[in-house]
């Protein structure tokens, strides 16, 4: 047994204000995907291209498909991504004609460097052959490198916020040893089958709650369908929007300011969702709960959220009754009284 004031200084406990893996020395692992997932909607989604024979632009991400996650072991970051994604583009000729297609992107990982990334561009099968085809292969492939390379620049730097503790004289580690390669062994880290799981952790941050009511010369059938078509959701916002109006439906409005998710849908009463700012902490999501109450000729909407950041607390109150309420009743005429 060592002296007292002689053992490994990486296993001693220290008192330290975030009380956890002093000097980064344990495995630590946080979870990327649905960040990612996010991040990559938003660079790909409005990307357009253009050239004297038109010009392209990408409409729908349809498909997403992989995972990302960072570690953190001994002070250094070890990044592991791996995505298929398909999405759908629109052309527009110089003469007005539209013509429909998609491109595939088949290995954006991290074993792969961004120049030999493989980006398969087509038309629909009824549509004829047209010169903006080629443009999406060229100009087009090149847009889309260098906004998946805008991604994985963004899962290094931003997402990586809070991963390198503070070490024991409250500095953090130079991270000059930044890998983007998850080790070979990665598998034999992960818990086998049954037992728990990695920890992954992040950073705490103090949140609040708070409640609005507002209410509508609406109905809540009415008033429940706007928060979920996405043509209206575009009409009160101004916005482009994507909305997948289900349990576990993903939305991005006012492009890509605001994201989410769908928890609990119950038609006509009740909206439950994750809902975040792009710009709050990674990963971090206030709770929202929509209550719909009926009040004969028009209708109480109770907005409950829990989880939102201090300092956030003032902007996100205005945020909903600016870019929802005010604008749902401007929009829609719900603001004035029904003789």
């Amino acid at each position: 047994m060592a002296k007292w004031g002689e053992g490994d200084p990486r296993w001693i406990v220290e008192e330290r204000a975030d009380a956890t893996n002093v000097n980064n020395w344990h495995w630590t692992e946080r979870d990327a995907t649905n960040w990612s997932s996010d991040k990559l909607r938003s660079l790909l989604l409005g990307l357009t291209v253009a050239s004297d024979e038109g010009s392209c632009e990408v409409t729908e991400v349809s498909k997403l498909e992989g995972e990302a996650s960072i570690n953190n072991r001994k002070g250094k970051l070890i990044f592991f991504y791996e995505w298929n994604l398909k999405a759908a583009w629109t052309g527009t000729s110089k003469t007005g004609m539209e013509y429909k297609g998609t491109f595939d992107v088949p290995n954006l990982s991290d074993e792969n460097d961004m120049e030999d990334l493989d980006i398969s561009v087509s038309l629909h099968k009824d549509e004829p052959e047209t010169p903006l085809k080629n443009l999406m292969r060229t100009k087009g492939a090149e847009r889309i490198r260098k906004a998946l390379d805008s991604y994985v620049e963004s899962l290094k730097t931003e997402f990586t916020q809070g991963m390198i503790l503070p070490t024991t004289n409250g500095e953090a580690p130079p991270c000059s040893s930044l890998q983007s390669k998850a080790e070979p062994n990665k598998t034999q880290i992960s818990s086998p089958s049954g037992t728990a799981a990695p920890v992954r952790t992040g950073i705490r941050i103090p949140t609040c709650k708070f409640s609005m009511r507002e209410t509508f010369q609406a109905s809540p059938t009415e008033l429940y369908r706007v928060f979920l078509r996405q043509e209206m959701i575009q009409a009160f916002t101004n916005a482009p929007a994507t909305v997948e109006a289900e349990k576990g439906g993903k939305f991005r409005l006012l492009d890509g300011n605001i994201i989410g998710e769908f928890t609990e849908l119950l038609p006509d009463q009740k909206l439950v969702m994750k809902w975040r700012y792009n710009n709050w902490p990674c990963e971090h999501y206030a709770t929202v709960t929509m209550t719909f109450l009926d009040r004969s000729s028009e209708t109480e909407l109770k907005v409950e959220c829990r989880g939102v950041p201090d300092s956030e607390e003032e902007r996100t109150q205005d945020g909903w009754k600016r870019y929802y309420f005010a604008a749902i009743k401007q929009t829609f005429g719900y603001g004035a009284r029904l003789f």
